[in-house]
């Protein structure tokens, strides 16, 4: 069997989810993709909008959200994934208003799941 481009080789990767370019870069490279093959690999699905670190940042910290997380644990997942944190945390809900709508889950978990938690 053919070995696959590295094109074609990050496009499977993302049929499975959305990945950073970081991410991508790293399963290539383990794949034994060369640097330069792999940035005009990445530099293609770019523009093709295929790779988008702002949507997947956003798309990733929404759902951390909505199932439970606090700013901390999304802001390490992102930085983990190479992801800039900041815009994508800026645009969910309110960290309070989380911690409103999770506080019958009680302080222990909250705390486990990323709140910061004030007095």
């Amino acid at each position: 069997m053919p070995q696959l481009k590295p094109e074609e080789a990050a496009v499977r990767a993302l049929r499975a989810a959305d990945r950073s370019r970081a991410e991508l870069d790293a399963r290539l490279e383990r794949q034994g993709f060369g640097g330069e093959e792999r940035q005009q690999a990445l530099d293609k699905l770019e523009r093709l909008g295929y790779v988008d670190d702002e949507r997947t940042a956003a798309l990733r910290a929404e759902r951390l959200a909505e199932r439970g997380y606090g700013d901390a644990y999304i802001r390490a997942d992102l930085e983990q994934r190479g992801l800039a944190a900041d815009v994508a945390l800026a645009g969910i809900e309110a960290e309070a208003e989380r911690v409103r709508r999770f506080a019958d889950k009680g302080p222990a978990w909250l705390a486990r799941r990323g709140f910061a938690l004030d007095g």
